[in-house]
C-alpha cells in the first residue's frame, strides 16, 4: 500500500466514523445540532475526496468547538483517537515534503501500536486483571448496556480469567505484528474483532470505527519499515 493510498483510505474511514457520530446528535440541542450538522457535511466532503486539506482543517476546528461545548472529549478514548487521526491527516496533507508527510503519518501508526501495548501493560500489572476479577466487575457493575443474559457470564470465573488473559496478551504483543505482513493482518483481524465485540456487548461502537480508520497507517508503516531495512 502506497502512502497516498493509505492516507486516502484513512480519510474515507475517518469520514465514515465522523458521519456515524454526527448522525447520533442531529436530534440533540440546537447548538449541538449545528456543530454536528457541519461536521456531517464536512465528513461527506472528506469521503468524496473534495479539497481534503481544507476539509480536515475545518473538521479540526469543529473538533475544537466540540471540546469547548462538552468541556473535553466527552466520549473519552474514541474522541482522543479521532483527534489524533485528524491531526496526523492534516499534518500529512500540509507537509512541505514527502519526508515530513511520512513522519506525520508514521506517527499515527506508532501511536496506534502504543495504544494497544500500553493498554495491555496497564492491565497485566493489575492483579485484578490477571485474576479475571476486573472483567468480572465490568460485566457485573458496568453502566454499559449489557443485557442480563450477558451479565450472567460474570458467574463463570474461568471464562472471565481466560478472556482477561486473551485481551491482555494480544494487546501487549501487538508490536510483534510489525514483524511481517501476515502477522500484521492476523493481529488487525484480532483487534478489529475485539472492538466489534465491545460494540456489540457494551455499545462502544465509536471505538470500532475510529480505531479501524487508523489501520491503513500501520499497514503502510509496516511495509515502509521493510523497505527502509
Amino acid at each position: 500500500m502506497s502512502l497516498i493510498e493509505a492516507i486516502r483510505y484513512t480519510e474515507i474511514l475517518m469520514g465514515l466514523a465522523f458521519m456515524q457520530q454526527s448522525i447520533e446528535h442531529l436530534r440533540s440541542f440546537r447548538n449541538e445540532q449545528l456543530i454536528f450538522l457541519a461536521r456531517l457535511i464536512l465528513s461527506l466532503l472528506l469521503v468524496a475526496g473534495i479539497q481534503t486539506s481544507w476539509v480536515t482543517g475545518l473538521l479540526l476546528l469543529s473538533a475544537l468547538a466540540m471540546l469547548h461545548r462538552f468541556q473535553g472529549p466527552y466520549n473519552g478514548g474514541s474522541d482522543r483517537m479521532g483527534l489524533l487521526v485528524l491531526c496526523c491527516l492534516l499534518l500529512s496533507d500540509i507537509a512541505p515534503t514527502q519526508y515530513w508527510q511520512e513522519v506525520a503519518f508514521g506517527y499515527l501508526a506508532i501511536q496506534l501500536v502504543l495504544s494497544y501495548f500500553i493498554s495491555g501493560w496497564v492491565k497485566i500489572i493489575n492483579p485484578d486483571w490477571r485474576s479475571g476479577q476486573a472483567l468480572t466487575d465490568v460485566f457485573q457493575f458496568s453502566s454499559y448496556p449489557v443485557s442480563e443474559s450477558l451479565r450472567s457470564l460474570a458467574t463463570y470465573p474461568r471464562v472471565m480469567f481466560v478472556s482477561s488473559w486473551y485481551v491482555m496478551l494480544f494487546e501487549i504483543l501487538f508490536p510483534l505484528a510489525l514483524l511481517n505482513q501476515y502477522s500484521l493482518i492476523i493481529m488487525l483481524i484480532v483487534t478489529a474483532s475485539f472492538h466489534f465485540a465491545n460494540a456489540c456487548l457494551f455499545g462502544l461502537n465509536r471505538f470500532f470505527w475510529i480505531w479501524l480508520s487508523a489501520y491503513p497507517s500501520i499497514i503502510w508503516f509496516q511495509q515502509r519499515l521493510f523497505v527502509t531495512m
